[in-house]
């Protein structure tokens, strides 16, 4: 997620509230997906997503680089993310019911054959995308969700470049070798 667009970040500094409403308008619903997929429940991610943007706020001014906002922004959701995770135990935040799947197949304008079998599908891959560790996951969840960069994802995840790109490499891999070998 580049920050090709230029931020208010100066002026949600300085206490603007109209240049806060448009970062969070602008993140709102990336950070949420990004964290959603990690925590896997959704009043968690929101509560997640307004901690992260209450830290933002409170935190603001140790931002040295304000074109770096969205990547500052999901470093500290991450951050929130794995605090989370220390509470609270990973097995409780499960795949979404096959009835709530139907029930949102239901409601799409595509054939209901159709819609059901991408849903499967969507639902199988998330499935095995859980089954990866959380830094691998997290990793592709940025690059290939979230748009960011490498360079990004390392600022994000606290790791080095290396680091990253390792973590891509073989997660995309074991994504592959789960998706070759399922059932």
């Amino acid at each position: 997620m580049p920050d090709h667009e230029q931020l208010p970040v100066r002026a949600a500094r300085s206490g603007d509230s109209a240049a806060w409403n448009t970062l969070f308008q602008r993140f709102q619903l990336p950070l949420y997906s990004f964290v959603v997929e990690l925590v896997r429940h959704e009043q968690a991610a929101l509560d997640i997503v307004q901690e992260s943007f209450t830290t933002a706020i409170r935190h603001v001014d140790s931002l040295r680089d304000d074109r770096r906002f969205g990547s500052w922004l999901f470093a500290i959701a991450h951050q929130r993310v794995v605090q989370h995770w220390r509470r609270e135990s990973r097995t409780a935040h499960v795949f979404q019911e096959t009835d709530a799947a139907l029930e949102s197949v239901a409601d799409d304008a595509e054939n209901p054959r159709d819609g059901l079998v991408r849903k499967e599908r969507e639902a199988e891959f998330f499935a095995l995308l859980e089954r990866l560790p959380e830094p691998q996951r997290a990793v592709l969840l940025l690059h290939f969700v979230e748009d960011f960069s490498l360079d990004e994802i390392a600022t994000v995840t606290d790791a080095n470049l290396g680091t990253v790109k390792s973590r891509l490499h073989y997660a995309k891999k074991a994504l592959r070798q789960l998706w070759e070998n399922r059932p």
